[in-house]
């Protein structure tokens, strides 16, 4: 969260203090011109930038959130570059403009008391205004970009007073700041604060498709460190640097940052001595010219009160006030209600579970983005879907709900029937009422739910898939197990890998075999004594020997426990449980732990033939989703078809940069860009497979 912090701290200090110090000057302007009984219209005027601004960023919130994903992505991504420029545009006028500030607010107050009060309140309002519009759009995108909104709240909330307390203390003369420094400093932070917002809106187009390069990705450092720890969180916040960005992101980030700086420094010059301050003026502003040190000019007269019939209608003091700040609240209010029918289709109402009713009275939701509110008062946690009652098909799920508790479901609602299913734990199926929403169907994703029977026959045969496979598995490392004994390890260091490959293509099957895995194919990594410890064993074991020359006779109690070990797996095989959702799971997992172990070569101990494993991870991956496939395709054919695609780009890529000319190059010693593309691909393809275990996960059906 602390990350988020410091750049809306920043943002808050910086455009509060500027929208303070001009409120500043027309106070002590009205104060000085003996006119403070027209105090009240600069407040007025104020407060109603501040509503505006409020209510910006209130419809800003209401319009996003009633929007599809894809539209989403896109109305942030273009507003974070408008609010970069916005900002752009807002340092490098208050660095040219700083020391003449305080002589222009002074004219236009002039100007305004001779006109009338309706001119000074717009004066002040015009004045704040574009300040806390400013600071509406860019707190609204930097939280959009973080992880959640608290941290980012906090920081411009803290900004604003510091920056507020500042104010104050400079109109009575108790702070002095250069304010030259000040704004020339703040300047430089929020120039890079603004270049990862343009990395972040860069980032977002990509991922709704408005502009390519997505899967062109420059670095990739998931693997290298852990994006959830504090440093990788607090340089996120701060810069918005990810652990993957693509080559546009860095493109634009970097172009940002380097021109815009470029410019503002250059264009930064020594700043003047301040001149003293006059009494009743914020003491860091300098005086416009010598005139302002002469004795308060006599009051202008105030425009002649209203006599005769029209006296007796005058409006009351606090109405016009109360009226200007009220319309822009009113304003936001009627936008958002205009986007609610249409798109949002705000609260669907509250859903209601007991023990033997599950949303009794419901009534049919409006169309578009609709979010309910479910309570369980039952006394078993439930899990709650809205449903296609025909089809089955799952719009929107909670998993558990305990008893006495409330949650909010949020569900994009299109013409068709509806209906809630709620499944108390250990009681019976509940179905509520159907009721039908006219108009076009939404064409939101929703989930035809997976149960175990359904995934019985592609678990039958990936069970047959491993059972042949442990047979050729034995095989193999029978083989190398006899070339140890023999003592010829030419022959062994040719046969270890087509043994180890065999291993890594039963993929999926890895979660099933218990200890039988870490035996086989455990690596030294946590283990006490490391590569020398009693309890590594199996193929890396022997890897480690053949590859840093041990003997023979040191190698051959390690081939034996390793075929001996096989053998057991076979005969375990048969009766080991094999949980359905694995098959899905692993999809993702098998070519995560790729990405993590043999792309980076951590796995390798010595053979070099990381790539090796990672092509028979491909192929065992490619087994899992031939053997989902009848059941995904009917739930989500593009998903399967995407990945396919992906999963046969990326293997023909891990064999043409891993092995050119018939020999596996170890990952290590591949060209930058070949790793970049290994990475970039492997990447995408991780994308496009997460989804996959949500979709066929097995549901419970009471």
């Amino acid at each position: 969260m602390w990350g988020d912090v410091l750049p809306n701290l920043l943002i808050g200090l910086r455009e509060g203090l500027e929208a303070g110090l001009i409120v500043s000057i027309l106070v002590a302007t009205l104060v000085r011109a003996d006119e403070r009984s027209r105090l009240p219209l600069v407040w007025t005027g104020v407060l109603a930038a501040i509503a505006l601004s409020a209510s910006f960023g209130a419809v800003l919130t209401f319009a996003a959130a009633s929007m599809s994903t894809a539209a989403q992505e896109v109305f942030s991504g273009s507003l974070s570059l408008v609010a970069v420029g916005f900002v752009t545009v807002m340092i490098f006028w208050m660095r040219r403009s700083a020391r003449a500030l305080s002589g222009e607010i002074k004219g236009k107050v002039t100007a305004a008391l001779a006109l009338g009060p309706g001119v000074l309140i717009l004066t002040a309002f015009l004045a704040v205004a574009r300040e806390g519009v400013e600071t509406s759009l860019f707190i609204w995108t930097t939280t959009r970009g973080a992880s959640e909104s608290a941290g980012p709240l906090i920081g411009a909330a803290a900004g604003l007073l510091i920056a507020a307390g500042l104010c104050v203390g400079m109109y009575y003369r108790a702070v002095k700041i250069n304010l030259t420094k000040f704004f020339t400093f703040t300047g430089i932070g929020l120039i890079v604060v603004a270049s990862g917002v343009a990395g972040y809106g860069l980032r977002d187009l990509q991922e709704a498709g408005a502009l390519p390069g997505f899967d062109t990705v420059l670095f990739d450092l998931r693997t290298t460190f852990d994006p959830s720890s504090w440093y990788a969180r607090l340089v996120e916040g701060v810069f918005n640097i990810t652990p993957r960005m693509t080559a546009l992101q860095v493109t634009g980030y970097l172009a940002y940052l380097v021109v815009v700086l470029a410019l503002f420094v250059r264009g930064t010059r020594a700043p003047q001595p301040a001149q003293p301050a006059q009494p009743g003026e914020p003491a860091a502003v300098p005086a416009a010219k010598s005139s302002d040190r002469t004795p308060a000019p006599t009051p202008l007269t105030p425009p002649p009160a209203p006599t005769g019939a029209s006296a007796g209608h005058r409006l009351p003091r606090w109405a016009l006030p109360a009226a200007i700040v009220a319309v822009p609240a009113l304003a936001a209010g009627a936008t958002i209600l205009a986007l609610g029918p249409s798109s949002s289709g705000g609260s669907g109402g509250t859903i209601e579970v007991t023990g033997g009713s599950c949303a009794a009275g419901w009534a049919a939701p409006r169309s578009g983005r609709q979010t309910f509110t479910v309570h369980n008062s039952s006394a078993q946690t439930a899990e709650v879907r809205l449903i296609d009652p025909a089809t089955g098909a799952i719009h929107a799920e909670i998993e558990l709900l305990a008893p006495g508790t409330t949650r909010t479901l949020s569900a994009t609602i299109g013409g068709g029937t509806y209906a809630w299913e709620c499944l108390p734990d250990g009681g019976k199926r509940l179905l509520s009422a159907s009721q039908r929403v006219a108009g076009a169907a939404s064409g939101a994703a929703s989930i035809l739910p997976v149960t175990a029977e359904t995934m019985s026959g592609p678990l039958r045969g990936y069970r047959a898939f491993v059972t042949v496979g442990l047979v050729t598995l034995q095989g193999s490392v029978d083989t190398l197990r006899a070339d140890v004994e023999h003592g010829d390890l030419d022959a062994a260091r040719r046969d270890w890998l087509p043994a180890h490959l065999d291993y890594e293509r039963l993929g999926a099957a890895y979660g099933t075999f218990g200890d039988f895995d870490s035996k086989i194919n455990g690596l030294p990594a946590g283990l006490p004594g490391g590569v020398h410890d009693p309890d590594f064993t199996g193929f890396y074991r022997i890897e480690y020997g053949l590859w840093h020359g041990e003997s023979a006779a040191s190698l051959a109690a390690s081939a034996v426990g390793l075929s001996s070990d096989v053998a057991g797996l076979r005969a375990a095989f048969p009766t080991q449980e094999f949980d359905p959702n694995d098959l899905a799971l692993r999809t993702h997992e098998v070519l995560e732990n790729t990405l993590q172990f043999q792309l980076t070569g951590a796995a390798d101990q010595g053979s070099g033939t990381a790539l090796a494993t990672a092509s028979a991870n491909v192929d065992g991956t490619r087994e899992l989703l031939t053997v989902i496939a009848p059941v995904l395709q009917t739930r989500s054919p593009a998903a399967l078809t995407a990945a396919r695609q992906q999963l046969g780009a990326f293997g023909a890529l891990v064999r043409r940069v891993g092995n050119p000319h018939g020999t596996w190059i170890p990952p290590g010693r591949l060209p930058l860009a070949d790793r970049q593309k290994l990475n970039g691909s492997l990447g995408a393809l991780l994308e496009t497979l997460a989804p996959i275990p949500d979709i066929l996960e097995i549901r419970s059906t009471g």
